[in-house]
C-alpha cells in the first residue's frame, strides 16, 4: 500500500492511462502486495461486465459504453487497451480470484450532467436537437467538457518542463516507459508520482478540473467501503491526479454533501469493440496518446524491443514493394541507439526510431514514413467483444448479418465492389443501404473503376466505435436492421421537407430493398407531386426517381407504381417547363438550364427500351405497348425541347441548350441546327443573349468542343459572330465566353486555336467540303471507307461472337441501346460501357 510501511491505508496506484510502463508496474505491484480486492477508476454500473474480461473473444482495444436509454444517442465511453493499467488490474484480479470493482462516478450522474449542461449551452434558435454533445470527449471518466473560462494544465507537461524537457511524451517515456519491471522497488514509481502530483495540487488547486472535486468525493466514499469489507488489504488502480485528493482525510458527512443534488439518468452499460485510431484522440479517459501502435509494441515486446520495431517496419515497407534487406534494420537499429546516446536518453524512443526509420529504410523521404506512422506507429487494431456482451436487439441482428454474409468490421479502409447479380453480393449491399437509411455509416458509396452498369456497386468500409452507439440510437426503430430500416424510412417520408427529399427517399428504399416501406412512401410521393407546383422541384425529383426504376429492374423489385408516378411527373414537367422559362434572370435561368439537363437524362432512361432485364415476364403485346408509351414520353419531351429553341422570352443559355439536346437526340439536323445558330449569332441579336446562347450549346461540360472541332460549319458561325461583336459589347460577352471556352480539354482547345488560325474549313492539305448553302463543313453524305475501318475496333470491343450492326451504332436518332445491353448483362460487361460505343 502507498502507507504499507506504516500498516495502514489503501495501496494506491497513480497511473497514466493508456501507458505500458504503468501498466507493467502496476502488475508488479499488484503481485507483490497481493491485495484482497482491486478498486479501479471507472463507472460502477459495470462491475457485473468486469467478467467477461476473462472470455477467450475478449481482445482489447475495448471499450465500457454507456448511453441513456431514452436517449441512446447521449453516450459515454471508457476505452481500455491490453496495455492500459486498468486493463491489465482486471486481469490480475481474475486471474487471481480477487474481486475487483469500479469506484469512479456512476454513469447515471455522468450521462445526465452532461444533458443539463448541452440544455443550458445551447442556442435558442438551434433547438433541444440543435447539436449533441458526446459524454466523455476530452474530459477524464467520460464526463462532459469543463466550462470554457476554466483554465485547465497538463500534469505530464508541467512535470516534463520542470524537469527541463521540452516534449512531455518524451520524458514520461524516459522516466516511466523505459523503466523495466525489476528495476527496484515495485511501489517505489507510485510513491514518486503521487508526491509530484500532490505538489502541483498544491500549486494549482484543481487545475481547471472542477468537477474532479465530486468524482473524488465518490471514490473516497467507496474506498471506505472497500476497507470496511477487506480490511487494508485493498489496491487502487486511478489516474496520478487522483492520488492526493484519496490520501485526504475528509469526513463522510462532507463527501456526501458534494454528491448531494446530482442529476439522474437511466443508462445501460455494455463492451464495445474499439481501435488503436480512437485511442489516439482526446477522448475516454482524456488521456489521447500519439502513438498506441508504439505504445503497444512497448508492452508486449519481452525483450530487445527497438530490435523486434525494426523488424515490423522492414516486413511492412517490403510489403509495399521497398527495398528493405536485414541490413537496412541492423545499421537503423544501430543508428536509433547512437541518437539515444548523443541525445542523453536512457533507451531510444520513438523520436530516435522514427528519425532512424526515416534515414536508414526510407532514403530520407517522408512518404513511406508516413506509411509507417499510420500503420505500425498510431495501427489499425480493431477489438472484439464476446457475444455474451448484453446488446441491444438490433446489434445482435446486425451481427448475425455480418456473420452470415461475411462482411466483417474493420478498422482500417478497404474497398468492396459488388456484383448485384450475385446473392451475396445483393445481400451485402442491402445490408449497407439499410443502415446507411438508419444513420450507421458504416460504408460510403464510391464510383466504380471502369464500370458504370447499375449491377455494380462499389463501397468504402471503415468500422469507427461511434457505430455501436449508432446501433444503439437507431434501436427503437425496430429489433431487426430490416425492421429498422422500414420505420425509419417511413418516418422520414412523413417528415420530408421537399418533393426532391421525398423521390431521394424512394430511391434509397429500392436500393435497401424495402419492399413495406416504399408503397407507403409511394403514396406521400404521389401525394407530394400532385400538389406540388414548381417546375423546378418537380425537375428535381425527377431523375431520383427514374434511376430508381433502372435499380429496381436489377434487383428484380416491382417498380409498377414507381413508373406510374415518373410518368405523371414528367408529363407535368412537359406542360410547366415553358412558361417557367420565360422572364429569367441570369443566375435563374442557368439553374434552369440545370433543370433542362436533368429532365433530359431522365427521359432518355425513362424512354430507353428493354434493358437490364425489364420487362421480364410480360408478354409481348405488354412490350409493344411500354415501348410506344416510352416513345410518346421522348417525343412529347423533344416538343417541349423545339418550343423552348424557339421563345424569344426564354434566356439564351435554355435556348441554346435546348437545340443542343436535339441535336444529340438525333431529333433535329445539322442543317437546322446551323440555321439555328445563324439566326442567333446575326447582328440584331444582343450580343450578351448571343453569348448566352452559345454558352448552353456548347458549354457546361456537355463536349461542345469537340463538337465545334468536328463541326466546322459551326465553329465558322461562331468565329464570324465573334469577330463581329462590336468593341464596346465584346467585354461584357468576354467573362462568359472565357468560362465557356476554358472548361474544354487543353487539346481541344489548342485544336480549335488551330482551325480558327487557318480558318475553319482548311484542314491541311484536305479539300474542305461543303454544304448546299455553302458554309464549309462535312460531307452530305457517310463516308463508308471510314465508317468500315471502325469494324475491327468493335470486334475487339465486343467479341468475335457479337454481330455489330455498323448503322444502327451509328444512328443517334433513336438512342435505343437495348439490344447491346441485353448483350453486355449476358456476358458480364456494363450496360452503359456499351451504350457509349452505339454514341
Amino acid at each position: 500500500m502507498s502507507d504499507r510501511d506504516g500498516g495502514t491505508g489503501p495501496l494506491l496506484l497513480g497511473v497514466r492511462h493508456h501507458g505500458p510502463g504503468s501498466a507493467r508496474a502496476v502488475r508488479a505491484a499488484l503481485e507483490a502486495a497481493g491485495p484482497r480486492t482491486v478498486l479501479i477508476e471507472g463507472p460502477p454500473e459495470a462491475d457485473a461486465l468486469i467478467a467477461l474480461a476473462a472470455d477467450e473473444d475478449m481482445r482489447p482495444p475495448v471499450a465500457l459504453l454507456a448511453h441513456v436509454v431514452d436517449e441512446p444517442g447521449r453516450s459515454a465511453f471508457w476505452p481500455l487497451a491490453e496495455f492500459s493499467p486498468e486493463w491489465v488490474a482486471i486481469r490480475w484480479a481474475l486471474e487471481h480470484g480477487v474481486p475487483a470493482r469500479f469506484i469512479d462516478l456512476p454513469a447515471t450522474h455522468t450521462l445526465a450532467w452532461g444533458r443539463e449542461e448541452t440544455e443550458d449551452k445551447e442556442a435558442p434558435e438551434e433547438g433541444a436537437s440543435g447539436k449533441r454533445e458526446r459524454a466523455g470527449e476530452g474530459e477524464p471518466g467520460g464526463l462532459p467538457s469543463e466550462p470554457a473560462e476554466a483554465v485547465r494544465i497538463d500534469p505530464l507537461a508541467v512535470l516534463a518542463e520542470t524537469a527541463g524537457y521540452d516534449d512531455a511524451e518524451r520524458w514520461w517515456e524516459d522516466v516511466i516507459e523505459h523503466r523495466g519491471a525489476s528495476d527496484g522497488d515495485a511501489f517505489a514509481p507510485f510513491e514518486v508520482l503521487g508526491e509530484a502530483m500532490g505538489a502541483l495540487r498544491e500549486a494549482f488547486g484543481t487545475g481547471g478540473h472542477e468537477r474532479d472535486l465530486v468524482r473524488e468525493a465518490y471514490m473516497r466514499l467507496q474506498v471506505r467501503a472497500a476497507q470496511r469489507e477487506f480490511g487494508d488489504d485493498v489496491a487502487v488502480v486511478c489516474g496520478a491526479w487522483h492520488v492526493p485528493a484519496l490520501r485526504l482525510r475528509t469526513t463522510v458527512a462532507a463527501d456526501r454533501a458534494l454528491l448531494k443534488g446530482l442529476p439522474k439518468a437511466k443508462a445501460d452499460m455494455t463492451w464495445v469493440p474499439w481501435t488503436h485510431r480512437r485511442l489516439s484522440r482526446m477522448s475516454g479517459y482524456g488521456a489521447g496518446i500519439d502513438s498506441p501502435g508504439w505504445y503497444g509494441h512497448l508492452f508486449g515486446a519481452a525483450d530487445r524491443p527497438i530490435e523486434r520495431w525494426m523488424t515490423k517496419v522492414a516486413r511492412l515497407l517490403r510489403d509495399e514493394d521497398r527495398p528493405v534487406s536485414s541490413a537496412h534494420v541492423i545499421e537503423a537499429v544501430r543508428l536509433a541507439d547512437t541518437l539515444a546516446a548523443m541525445r542523453g536518453r536512457p533507451l531510444p524512443g520513438l523520436t530516435e526510431t522514427t528519425d532512424a526509420v526515416r534515414a536508414v529504410m526510407c532514403e530520407g523521404s517522408d512518404v513511406p514514413l508516413s506509411l509507417v506512422h499510420d500503420r505500425l506507429v498510431v495501427g489499425d487494431v480493431l477489438g472484439e467483444v464476446p457475444a455474451a456482451a448484453p446488446a441491444v436487439p438490433l446489434q445482435r441482428d446486425l451481427d448475425r448479418l455480418q456473420r452470415r454474409l461475411r462482411l466483417k468490421p474493420e478498422a482500417q479502409e478497404r474497398e468492396l465492389e459488388l456484383d448485384l447479380r450475385k446473392e451475396n453480393d445483393a445481400g451485402r449491399s442491402r445490408l449497407l443501404h439499410r443502415l446507411r437509411l438508419l444513420g450507421i455509416e458504416w460504408g460510403e458509396s464510391a464510383a466504380s473503376r471502369g464500370s458504370t452498369g447499375t449491377f455494380r456497386e462499389t463501397w468504402r468500409l471503415r468500422w469507427e466505435p461511434e457505430l455501436a452507439v449508432r446501433v444503439a440510437e437507431a434501436g427503437v426503430w425496430g429489433t431487426t436492421v430490416l425492421a429498422a430500416a422500414t420505420a425509419k424510412a417511413e418516418a422520414d417520408a412523413v417528415g420530408a421537407r421537399s418533393l426532391a427529399d421525398v423521390t431521394g427517399l424512394a430511391e434509397r428504399c429500392l436500393l435497401a430493398e424495402l419492399p413495406d416501406a416504399l408503397p407507403f412512401v409511394m403514396r406521400i410521393l404521389a401525394d407530394r407531386a400532385a400538389l406540388d407546383a414548381d417546375v423546378g422541384h418537380l425537375a428535381q425529383a425527377l431523375p431520383a426517381l427514374v434511376r430508381s426504376l433502372r435499380y429496381g429492374d436489377v434487383r428484380g423489385t416491382g417498380t409498377e407504381a414507381l413508373a406510374e408516378v415518373a410518368a405523371g411527373l414528367a408529363e407535368r414537367v412537359f406542360v410547366g417547363l415553358p412558361p417557367a422559362c420565360a422572364a429569367l434572370d441570369a443566375d435563374a435561368a442557368e439553374e434552369m438550364r440545370g433543370h433542362v439537363d436533368a429532365v433530359h437524362g431522365a427521359v432518355g432512361l425513362l424512354g430507353e427500351g428493354d434493358g437490364d432485364g425489364e420487362g421480364q415476364g410480360e408478354d409481348s403485346a405488354s412490350q409493344g405497348e411500354n415501348s410506344a408509351s416510352r416513345a410518346g414520353i421522348r417525343g412529347r419531351w423533344h416538343g417541349v425541347l423545339r418550343t423552348l429553341s424557339g421563345r424569344d422570352t426564354v434566356p439564351g443559355v435554355v435556348r441554346g441548350r435546348a437545340v443542343r439536346l436535339l441535336l444529340d437526340d438525333g431529333a433535329l439536323g445539322q442543317e437546322e441546327a446551323a440555321r439555328l445558330m445563324g439566326l442567333v449569332l446575326s447582328p440584331g441579336t444582343e450580343p450578351a443573349d448571343a453569348a448566352a446562347w452559345i454558352e448552353g450549346f456548347v458549354g457546361g461540360g456537355s463536349g461542345g468542343g469537340m463538337l465545334l472541332v468536328h463541326d466546322e460549319r459551326l465553329l465558322g458561325l461562331v468565329d464570324a459572330w465573334l469577330t463581329g461583336v462590336p468593341g464596346d459589347a465584346f467585354t461584357d460577352v468576354l467573362p462568359l465566353l472565357r468560362r465557356t471556352f476554358s472548361a474544354y480539354e487543353p487539346g481541344v482547345r489548342r485544336t480549335l486555336g488551330e482551325l480558327v488560325r487557318r480558318g475553319p474549313g482548311t484542314r491541311g492539305s484536305a479539300t474542305a467540303t461543303t454544304t448546299a448553302s455553302g458554309i464549309p463543313g462535312f460531307a452530305p453524305d457517310l463516308d463508308a471507307a471510314r465508317a468500315d475501318a471502325v469494324l475491327p475496333v468493335l470486334r475487339l470491343l465486343l467479341g468475335p461472337d457479337e454481330t455489330v450492326d455498323v448503322e444502327g451504332a451509328g444512328d443517334t436518332g433513336t438512342n435505343d441501346s437495348s439490344t447491346h445491353n441485353d448483350a453486355a448483362n449476358e456476358n458480364g460487361a456494363d450496360d452503359n460501357d456499351l451504350v457509349g460505343v452505339g454514341r
